[in-house]
């Protein structure tokens, strides 16, 4: 949850430690695939998955299966893998200076009509971790399925510094 009560320690890392956030290790891809591709100063995410390294803690389709509030946690696993990747693929998260899209898939049924409270797990992650003035765009969709019968996935588009 973003805590508008105290101003934000300077960089992503050290707000990582002040939040006592321990980032999973990196995920591995489960296909033939690379978890992140530079172009120019973005760095456009393969899909992230809520996964805790090959293990599915949260399978189903949310509003279905899994409640609003087991979609949103799965976010939050979903967007800690993302920064994980991130920080593997760049050697820091202090090396982000924007968080460009980020795009929120969750798998549910077609009734389905609380998509943003489960994609401000996701959101709110990003914000404590980067701070409000990196907030980026976003897209929630819902879709019938996801790979390995996952509630989330994500797309992240970041800008580099140079």
């Amino acid at each position: 949850m973003v805590d508008h009560a105290k101003a934000p320690v300077a960089g992503a890392e050290p707000r990582l430690q002040e939040l006592g956030i321990t980032l999973p290790p990196p995920p591995t891809p489960l296909g033939a695939y690379v978890e992140a591709v530079t172009i120019g100063n973005l760095v456009y995410l393969s899909g992230m998955l809520a996964v805790a390294g090959r293990e599915t803690p949260f399978v189903g389709r949310v509003g279905v299966e899994l409640t609003v509030e087991q979609g949103r946690q799965a976010a939050e696993v979903a967007s800690l893998n993302a920064l994980s990747a991130v920080r593997e693929y760049l050697g820091s998260l202090d090396k982000v200076s924007r968080v460009v899209k980020l795009g929120v898939y969750i798998a549910t049924a077609g009734d389905f009509r609380e998509h943003p409270i489960v994609a401000d797990g996701a959101s709110e992650m990003l914000v404590n971790v980067f701070g409000e003035e990196k907030l980026s765009g976003r897209i929630v969709l819902g879709v019938a399925s996801l790979p390995l019968g996952l509630p989330i996935e994500l797309e992240l588009v970041l800008e580099v510094d140079a």
